[in-house]
């Protein structure tokens, strides 16, 4: 057991706890729905029909698990904090003993949801990656309170506050991975991802609730040994900072819970099933999101205790000017005044982070002599909690870019061409070769054959398929024709064509979706963040050679 000589008390109330889950999915698999229970004699088929064509992709392969993975593994800190609950002792130890799992939880769960992302945008086919369905949000949920729990354990490991706030923010992770197994499982909610519904719904929306009566009653017996050890002094305080952290995530958090059982909830009272889409996510999240990017530009500046306003300004100073630059020549060339302010606080954001950067490189060179890039790495090496996080922060800022860019400047366009045409969405220019009509071993495979132009310039070639697999005649799948130019990704989904006699008519809808690629880039910056996070610290006798450099940046903080 990994942590069994230093939380002795801690361990077996975890153990029991984490084997309790296990019972009951144990009782689940050999009880309420073998995976080996046979078919009846009279109703076994004679051959399988195969897996869903929309799972026949790689993304397939990895994005399931790391979402199970990321749901089971919230199991071993909900154990500690039971452990705490159950035995009284709700000082540090519990918290010490589940940072690495939180992390690990957290990391894996955010790699899932990256993965799935990735595979709704190259098969689903409607030019995005991100719909707000029920199965996405529920996924979400976890992973925005456990982010939440991450930056609030600072303050209980520094302070000895916040302590109400991490032991719901842990229970609630747990909470919402096993609320996302019901929703999945059940059916209730109709969702594009559902691929099958299984009996499984009540069980666990009884377990659902027996979890949330104990966790929730016990948290109410040990509120009096909850209570933190400090007041927040100031307002202007990083303790202040990571408080509003935890109330934007827990809004966002609780206005996607909402937005996806409101469903259920208006067919409850009113007997009509009212559906929530996009729009309204967009319109409640994104000022939230907003907010959390602007606290990313401030929270790092904000010292412990009291934040002497003079100083915060004077930090602030080159952050607000990186914001501010880019506003007018973005305002020229985009004309969309929403965009614009959400990229300038992105890139306030980002400023802060390079700021911290700099600011730490200097010192450790002054100290060192060493040069600035080996300065950087080495911040990183020594320092990996403090500048792992910075990195994900940088993973935060390309998925703004991207989820910005994407969402406000897309253009969709249908064009019906015949071979040797052409059609133009700003800028680019589709050359239609020809229809691509054949058998595999997999069933009938039917493309339309592009050449991308990009102002008069040939920036290469894509495909885009409709395929029929066997057993699945009458659901075609779609495989789309992605090209990335620059910024760009020209994104082409066939919807229908005409094959009788010499005719290759086709129908396309073309999309051109700017700045897409910074998303996946800023997936591969958020798992190198993750693994810095989780990289272990130098031995102590390094640590205590490089206190004097960390100190001094500390204090420069």
């Amino acid at each position: 057991m990994l942590h069994r000589q230093r939380d002795r008390a801690l361990v077996p109330y975890m153990a029991a706890t984490v084997l309790s889950v296990e019972t009951f999915l144990l009782v689940i698999l050999t009880v309420v729905a073998s995976p080996f229970t046979l078919y009846p004699a009279a109703l076994t088929p004679t051959n399988g029909v195969g897996l869903n064509p929309l799972l026949r992709d790689p993304g397939m392969m990895a994005h399931p698990p790391f979402l199970l993975a990321g749901f089971a593994s919230f199991t071993v800190p909900f154990g500690f904090a039971m452990a705490a609950l159950i035995t009284g002792r709700l000082g540090s130890d519990w918290i010490r003993a589940i940072r690495r799992w939180a992390l690990v939880s957290w990391g894996i769960l955010g790699v899932g949801l990256l993965l799935g992302a990735w595979w709704a945008y190259h098969v689903l086919g409607w030019g995005g990656y991100w719909g707000w369905d029920p199965v996405e949000n529920v996924a979400l949920l976890p992973w925005l309170t456990a982010t939440a729990f991450i930056h609030s354990v600072i303050v209980q490991e520094r302070r000895g506050m916040l302590k109400v706030w991490n032991m719901s923010l842990v229970v609630a992770s747990f909470i919402l991975s096993v609320f996302g197994t019901f929703t999945v499982r059940s059916g209730l909610i109709s969702s594009v991802h559902s691929f099958a519904v299984s009996p499984l719904g009540p069980w666990f929306l009884g377990y659902l609730s027996l979890v949330i009566i104990i966790t929730v009653g016990l948290v109410v017996y040990r509120i009096p040994g909850l209570q933190s050890d400090r007041a927040i002094e100031s307002v202007v305080s990083r303790e202040s900072g990571f408080l509003v952290n935890n109330l934007l995530f827990t809004a966002l958090a609780f206005v996607t819970f909402w937005g996806t059982v409101f469903p259920l909830v208006s067919e409850l009272f009113r007997d009509t099933k009212l559906t929530v889409g996009p729009p309204f996510y967009d319109q409640v999240n994104g000022p939230i999101l907003l907010a959390l990017l602007v606290l990313m530009g401030i929270g790092p500046l904000l010292a412990w205790r009291k934040s002497s306003p003079r100083l915060l300004l004077k930090n602030l100073f080159w952050p607000v000017m990186a914001g501010l630059i880019v506003i007018p020549p973005l305002l020229y060339f985009l004309r969309a005044p929403i965009p614009v302010i959400a990229l300038a606080v992105t890139v306030f954001g980002l400023g802060t982070v390079v700021l911290e950067y700099v600011r730490g490189a200097r010192v450790r060179r002054r100290n060192t002599g060493e040069g600035y890039p080996r300065a950087v790495v080495m911040l990183v090496r020594k320092n990996g909690r403090r500048y792992g996080g910075y990195i994900v922060h940088i993973a935060m800022a390309l998925l703004a870019f991207g989820i910005i860019g994407s969402h406000f400047f897309q253009v969709e366009r249908q064009f019906t061409l015949n071979p040797g045409e052409t059609a133009t969405i700003r800028g680019y220019t589709l050359t239609y070769q020809g229809l691509d009509n054949r058998m595999t071993v997999e069933g009938q495979v039917i493309g339309a054959k592009l050449a991308v132009a990009k102002n008069g310039v040939h920036r290469g070639d894509l495909e885009s398929y409709r395929f029929f697999y066997r057993n699945y005649e009458n659901q075609p799948t779609a495989r789309m024709g992605i090209k990335s130019v620059g910024l760009d990704d020209v994104y082409v989904v066939l919807d229908q064509w005409d094959t009788t006699g010499n005719s290759q008519t086709v129908s396309l809808r073309v999309f051109i979706n700017p700045l897409v690629n910074w998303i996946w880039l800023g997936g591969v910056v958020y798992v190198f963040g993750m693994l810095t996070l989780l990289w272990p610290a130098p031995a102590p006798a390094r640590q205590r050679a490089m206190s004097p450099v960390r100190e001094a940046v500390l204090r420069e903080a």
